[in-house]
């Protein structure tokens, strides 16, 4: 097993947004927000040295890594013999999954990079029929804003479209003091459990264009905001139209495009 004091054997890169976890609690902490219920797989984002890769490979499961780096590859492969053939070296927001899953469903964890972690979501989003589970270390704010409630300040795109199809828990938050190097803010760790029925009774389509249409202006009163839609005035007068975007929980996000489906 590899020791996570030879941090030296691989230099954290600014560009791919690396910050190595260095405290062997919190990896064991994050390995175990997997529930392991309903997959046999997990894929990890971004496993650098294997800190939290130690602690996945302990458990009933069938763990896999995807990484872009190549020195955190060699240096995978050669402390952590029994991964390397699990060891997918292609960049996640590229690489089509279904070449290892064939259409299995798997989870995914990792210490995402904070440059990319939103569009980790959005992916893991498009793949959701596949992936029952979802759980990782964030920039705090980011992971806050994907589990908030209407209302809040922070609450937006991400909250929606990740909240129609899965139950969010902000789960521990994590100082930048076990980082190597540390960050310049908290990070926050949080988990996605998807929906026992999660296909919603709207064009799956039109609901990411309505809730991304609705924020995109989201001081203004949905009225003015989907304005690009084309609504037909008969549709604008309904009063849902008087409230802005932050307003909208999921469900009548969901409502809001039943409305506009049955109206263009």
């Amino acid at each position: 097993m590899a020791n996570t004091s030879n941090q030296h054997h691989v230099k954290a890169k600014k560009h791919l947004g690396q910050h190595f976890l260095n405290d062997e609690d919190i990896a064991q902490k994050i390995a175990d927000t997997l529930t392991l219920d309903g997959y046999k797989t997990v894929l990890e984002i971004g496993p650098g040295m294997g800190v939290l890769t130690k602690y996945l490979l302990k458990k009933d499961v069938t763990t896999h890594v995807i990484e872009i780096d190549t020195e955190s590859v060699a240096y995978l492969e050669a402390n952590y013999l029994n991964l390397a053939s699990r060891i997918i070296e292609k960049d996640f927001l590229k690489y089509d999954l279904n070449e290892i899953f064939k259409g299995e469903p798997f989870a995914i964890i990792g210490n995402f990079p904070y440059n990319i972690s939103t569009q980790i979501v959005f992916k893991t989003l498009e793949m959701r029929d596949q992936i029952p589970e979802f759980s990782g270390m964030f920039q705090k704010e980011v992971a806050e804003r994907i589990c908030s409630k209407e209302g809040s300040k922070v609450y937006g795109i991400l909250s929606v479209l990740a909240q129609a199809y899965y139950d969010a828990e902000y789960l521990f938050t994590v100082p930048p003091a076990v980082f190597n190097p540390p960050p310049k803010v908290e990070s926050g760790v949080l988990r996605l459990t998807r929906k026992p029925d999660y296909s919603l009774p709207c064009d799956d389509a039109l609901f990411f264009k309505v809730v991304k249409t609705a924020f995109q202006q989201r001081r203004k009163t949905l009225r003015n905001s989907l304005k690009t839609l084309n609504l037909s005035d008969n549709l604008r007068e309904d009063s849902i139209f008087d409230k802005r975007p932050e307003q909208l929980n999921v469900q009548q996000f969901i409502e809001l495009t039943q409305l506009i489906e049955k109206d263009i």
